[in-house]
């Protein structure tokens, strides 16, 4: 049973520079199946993550784990970007520092390092500068960071945008071994494919605001809304 789950989010808006981003938007995310947050660039997916992670700060409304305590929530949860961070360290090291900065014992750090990187396949470059590696193995990596702390909800953000279709199969095989091993997944993606092929559910953003919700299957056969059969279509413009 999850300690986070669900987590709700009522009423929640986001504005920037007086610019309205989010709107009103409420919604349960409960355990089990992989949610996946759709909809064209600009239509607020990315905003809509990094205030689930605790990033950012709702205008207006509330986003509660059902654990009340914080830290613990903090600690129980990763998010990997479009384009990671990487530190100027060895691959090996922008993951024990993560351990690290976890609050992981050191003998317990290097253990886990090595389970990550043989899981995403990396163990061949644990030595090599992060910085130096393909796109696609710097997400590997960051997946890597993320496998290490072993977290209960994983929030990916466009994971495969900016990779070819060998990396992209390659970190979805990754975001797969996640779901096999409990672990929550919430992912935002305008690929519809990929949201076929990773996602149960879809939450459907246009303009700021969750205009749909529903299984995978139904979203992509029978979709309720207007704005979602055009973005099917590829009709829909973006923002």
């Amino acid at each position: 049973m999850s300690a986070l789950l669900p987590l709700r989010l009522d009423g929640v808006s986001f504005a920037a520079g007086g610019r309205p981003i989010l709107d009103n938007i409420s919604a349960e995310i409960g355990a089990g199946p992989n949610t996946v947050i759709l909809g064209a660039n600009g239509a607020g997916k990315s905003v809509l993550m990094r205030l689930m992670h605790g990033l950012l700060v709702p205008s207006a409304g509330r986003i509660d784990w059902s654990d009340p305590d914080r830290g613990r929530a903090r600690q129980l949860q990763a998010m990997v970007f479009q384009r990671p961070v990487m530190l100027r360290r060895s691959a090996r090291a922008n993951v024990t520092f993560a351990l690290q900065a976890a609050g992981i014992a050191c003998a317990e750090r290097e253990r886990r390092a090595d389970e990550a990187l043989r899981e995403v396949g990396l163990s061949h470059l644990a030595g090599r500068p992060a910085r130096v590696l393909s796109g696609g193995e710097q997400q590997r990596l960051a997946l890597a960071r993320a496998w290490a702390l072993h977290p209960e909800v994983l929030f990916l953000d466009e994971p495969t945008a900016s990779l070819d279709p060998s990396a992209t199969r390659e970190i979805e095989t990754i975001i797969k071994a996640f779901d096999a091993s409990g672990t929550k997944i919430v992912m935002a993606t305008h690929n519809l494919g990929q949201a076929q092929r990773l996602g149960d559910e879809v939450l459907f953003l246009h303009q700021g605001r969750l205009v749909e919700r529903a299984p995978v299957e139904t979203f992509f056969k029978q979709p309720a809304s207007p704005e979602a059969v055009a973005f099917i279509k590829g009709e829909l413009p973006w923002a």
